[in-house]
């Protein structure tokens, strides 16, 4: 099964057993630029999941372009760790590799312990939101000498290759661009000045560790920044990386502080395939396709039709380690699907916390949580069959222990059948797909339209039971919400009812504002439609631009704080307030709402009273829990275990490690 994905391939004179490959993936395990335990443990289960290629990073070439909080082979000291982990990743059956960093002007001064970053040129960086300091010549060239005194030593720790990050935004696309290098001597200016500093630094890492050590470049294939790089030129840095010295080349998207979305679930799966191609199409060497490439099909259909050699799968195998041995294996359903969240590897760094995933409860604690084989089988009753009840369940029954779920709906998945409704949120329902094909393999009895009650468990006589009833919507004590036109958001997204034309949201958090998008966006193009207009020259561009945005209602958010969209993460929180934007969504904030009676919202704004007029009021201020059977429970004295949304309202990752640790509990 995928016979190109699993087919080997030489990069230099190393053959990579297959196409597959694991690329940096910022971590913050440490806050000291060491390796340690949690490291190994990680790494090594990449390698152990099957993929042909693993590689270490970020790692820095010194202080100024790293600081202390990223994994640095900047001195000698360092190369005994990075032995260690390289030869784990290799008993473990992958090739190791290492990617050199530096961030030049997206350094943060507080992580160079106050020193300025520096950069080709003093231009401000939005990214930073920090000036840095130009180099000079000399500065340059002892720079590019920590780049090949960091491979060296990778090398010499035996690491099977090294690649170069020139993409994303940092140091080498910032010589690169001719809106941050705005240097006059022989680094600046025209395109071979510009170039000047990269090609310098292949020509002397290839000098250095010599003709047979493989050397990547991972480039962007599209700056997506007004005034920068595009696509067009992109393929001329390709050719020079080839010419310099290079074996490989990794092609992702744009910049750090692009206002085009990179990783999150807005960008479609394999939507930046066709970069990896426009490289592909002027380079000798094999090349490298990344950013949401979730399924094995879909790698396997990129490299048989030629837009890649390999696929680089980082959030997708901090997921499930184990795709690539379950794709080999024909299991593909009973891969642990990423979901382009973002919450636990994006937002978690950008607040310089570790890593985790909301959907691998082991992702980064790979050394202590392992589901080991009991030695003393339970009888487990899980009720409640979302996601921490799934969890729980299927992390029990791996355990060894006999389990029965139920489900008072007809349906597996709870809320995330609502939180998938709105647009490109659909993603989410790929967790319930790999927790049904979770449960077929383990043959998991589940009983739907079955609530569990005290009777049933007393009939059923379980060893342990673990409530997951999860929550409701909260309904605020606004006057008027008996009115028949007003709905709860939870009602709106699971039901889809037909609504009019002019429509209020009150509550501007996550789920208002995914509920105004989804009522935004009926009666707006479809991307097939989009497709065929423009295919066929129907519309101009520009009133297909307004048919993709403009539909059949009118939305307006109502938010009591002075922001909307506080709980959504700093990675994705600008994608939607874009995407609000774009489909004219008005958002009121500072506004108190006091009444929806008649379909007139009353609100207090700016110390004054107004209201206004609208066909349909939908409701979207949070949820309380349910506890109906916990607290039946407490009261018979039946020991249980609640995980999940019953205990507090929280997020999708709550639920599932919560169901993953009590089924761990159970030993």
């Amino acid at each position: 099964m995928f016979p190109h994905l699993f087919s080997p391939i030489t990069i230099n004179r190393l053959e990579i057993k297959n196409r597959i490959a694991y690329p940096s993936l910022g971590l913050l395990y440490s806050y000291d630029g060491k390796l340690n335990d949690r490291y190994y443990a990680y790494f090594r289960e990449k390698a152990l999941g099957g993929a042909g290629m693993v590689t270490v990073g970020p790692v820095g070439i010194d202080m100024a372009g790293s600081g202390i909080v990223v994994l640095s082979l900047a001195g000698d000291e360092a190369i005994e760790p990075f032995r260690k982990l390289a030869a784990s990743i290799k008993e473990a059956g992958a090739s190791a590799w290492v990617q050199l960093f530096h961030a030049g002007a997206y350094a943060f001064s507080m992580a160079l312990e106050g020193e300025r970053p520096v950069a080709p040129s003093e231009v401000y960086s939005r990214y930073s939101k920090e000036t840095p300091k130009a180099l000079t010549v000399e500065e340059i060239h002892a720079l590019q000498r920590r780049f090949v005194d960091a491979a060296l030593r990778a090398k010499e720790a035996g690491f099977d290759g090294v690649e170069v990050i020139a993409s994303a935004g940092y140091l080498i696309t910032q010589f690169l661009s001719p809106l941050k290098n705005l240097r006059t001597d022989e680094y600046g200016g025209s395109f071979e000045n510009r170039v000047r500093f990269p090609r310098e630094v292949i020509e002397k890492i290839r000098a250095a560790v010599g003709p047979d050590y493989p050397l990547c470049v991972r480039m962007a294939g599209n700056d997506f920044v007004p005034g920068s790089n595009t696509d067009l030129e992109t393929p001329k840095f390709a050719k020079m990386y080839e010419k310099a010295g290079a074996d490989l080349i990794s092609v992702t998207g744009g910049w750090h502080e692009t206002r085009v979305p990179q990783l999150p679930m807005e960008l479609p799966r394999g939507g930046f395939s066709y970069l990896a191609l426009n490289i592909k199409k002027e380079v000798s060497v094999p090349v490298i396709a990344s950013n949401r490439i979730p399924r094995p099909e879909l790698a396997e259909r990129m490299i048989r039709d030629g837009a890649c050699d390999m696929v680089y799968l980082g959030r997708v195998l901090l997921a499930d380690p184990y795709w690539p041995e379950k794709a080999r294996e024909g299991r593909q359903d009973e891969i642990r699907p990423c979901v382009a969240c973002n919450q636990g590897c994006t937002d978690t760094i950008f607040s310089a916390r570790p890593v985790f995933c909301v959907v691998n409860p082991r992702a980064g604690y790979e050394g202590e949580r392992n589901v080991v084989k009991t030695e003393r089988p339970l009888r487990v009753m899980v009720a409640g069959a979302g996601p921490g009840g799934l969890e729980a369940a299927v992390t029990a029954a791996s355990a060894g222990h006999s389990v029965e779920l139920y489900e008072k709906g007809d349906e597996i998945g709870g809320q995330l059948w609502i939180a998938g409704a709105p647009p490109h949120k659909e993603e989410l329902w790929e967790i319930v797909r790999y927790y049904k094909a979770m449960l077929a393999r383990l043959s998991i009895p589940v009983y739907l339209n079955t609530e569990v009650s005290v009777d049933l468990i007393r009939e059923k006589r379980p060893d342990r039971v673990i409530v997951a009833e999860g929550a409701e919507p909260l309904m605020p004590p606004i006057a008027g919400l008996d009115d028949p036109r007003v709905l709860s958001s939870w009602r709106v997204l699971a039901e889809n009812p037909a609504l009019g034309k002019s429509i209020a949201v009150i509550g501007g958090g996550a789920v208002g504002l995914e509920t105004a998008l989804f009522l935004a966006a009926k009666g707006t193009l479809s991307p097939d439609m989009v497709y065929f207009l423009m295919a066929h020259e129907a519309e101009s561009p520009e009133r297909i631009r307004e048919l993709m945005s403009r539909g059949s209602k009118e939305v307006t958010v109502f938010e009591m704080l002075p922001r909307i969209g506080r709980d959504i993460g700093k990675s994705t929180r600008w994608v939607v307030k874009s995407a609000l934007n774009r489909f004219g969504v008005e958002a009121l904030t500072g506004a108190r709402v006091l009444s929806v009676e008649g379909g007139t919202v009353v609100y207090e704004a700016n110390g004054k009273r107004h209201s206004r007029n609208f066909d349909n009021v939908v409701v979207a201020s949070g949820s309380r829990p349910v506890k109906r059977l916990c607290e039946t429970l407490e009261k018979e004295g039946i020991a249980f275990t609640a995980v999940g949304d019953c205990v507090r309202p929280a997020k999708i990752n709550d639920a599932i490690h919560e169901g993953f640790l009590a089924a761990l509990a159970l030993g």
